[in-house]
């Protein structure tokens, strides 16, 4: 969980260099545009791609709320730096439409903020937003794809069939480093529906996250069921969290952090696991 934009320009394989080129030339005939900016792989491709093609006419907006991870908005902010991008930071009110996280959450938020978010870039000047969907990112598994369709929200890299992969491999190319990022979601998804959530238990979750990564586990969750903690990470990372000395460690620091129990889901990680049914997908 570091932050950082490029590490210098390496020059891609032909066939994604004209895929990016392609790309780029759809956003120089766009014009002025805001991007949609929350620190993921995704979106930072995205505005790096922007900011080749625009220069100093894009600008990065990333919506602020408690239940989003501060090293991730910190991280946002140090990749808008890195790229030279005007980077606006709005800090929301948490939206009482999803206070006790509603099975709807993500189509009420994403219709909150993405409303903050164009409504603020074009009282800056900038007509459109666009955000970091990719093709992969099916409407029946990201129930805030929704919002985005009645916001009128431009998803280019959906439109232009980039997938997770394409966009890992000019990302890496192009010298961006959150190129293997794993995805990450917002805290709201490790909490069970229908409960009134809070700051200080939204934080307890980021603490154990933070440590795990710490620790070297990157494909991670900390599933939150009151003072019991249950842990999702990667099959091949199951087997290390069994060995006695880190189990301690983990065991110990949620105990310090105030969970009574800590288990271990010898799932492994998958992303949805709170939503009812497991059908949804946690937009990531």
């Amino acid at each position: 969980m570091t932050a950082g934009a490029t590490t210098g320009q390496r020059v891609p394989p032909e066939a994604p260099r004209k895929q990016y080129g392609r790309l780029t030339d759809r956003l120089r005939k766009q014009g002025p545009c805001a991007v949609a900016f929350s620190g993921g792989l995704d979106s930072a491709f995205l505005l790096l791609a922007a900011r080749e093609a625009l220069g100093e006419r894009v600008l990065a907006v990333t919506a602020e709320a408690v239940y989003m991870a501060q090293w991730e908005l910190e991280e946002a902010a140090g990749i808008a730096r890195g790229l030279g991008v005007s980077h606006l930071r709005l800090d929301v009110v948490w939206p009482e439409a999803i206070r006790r996280n509603p099975p709807d959450r993500c189509y009420r938020c994403k219709r909150h903020l993405m409303g903050l978010i164009l409504a603020e870039a074009r009282t800056r000047g900038f007509p459109m937003v666009l955000d970091g969907t990719n093709a992969e990112d099916a409407p029946e598994d990201r129930p805030g794809m929704r919002a985005l369709r009645e916001l009128g929200i431009i998803s280019p890299l959906r439109e232009l069939g980039w997938t997770k992969a394409d966009i890992r491999a000019v990302s890496r190319a192009r010298g961006l480093t959150v190129w293997d990022k794993p995805p990450y979601a917002c805290l709201l998804t490790r909490l069970p529906h229908g409960r009134v959530v809070t700051a200080k238990g939204l934080r307890r979750i980021e603490a154990a996250e933070r440590h795990l990564a710490r620790l070297g586990f990157r494909a991670v969750r900390v599933r939150s069921h009151g003072d019991l903690a249950r842990l999702e990470a990667a099959p091949a990372d199951l087997e290390r969290l069994l060995d006695a000395d880190l189990r301690r460690d983990v065991h110990r620091t949620l105990r310090g952090l105030g969970f009574r129990y800590v288990s271990l889901d010898l799932e492994g990680y998958r992303s949805g696991s709170m939503n009812r049914g497991g059908k949804k997908r946690e937009p990531e």
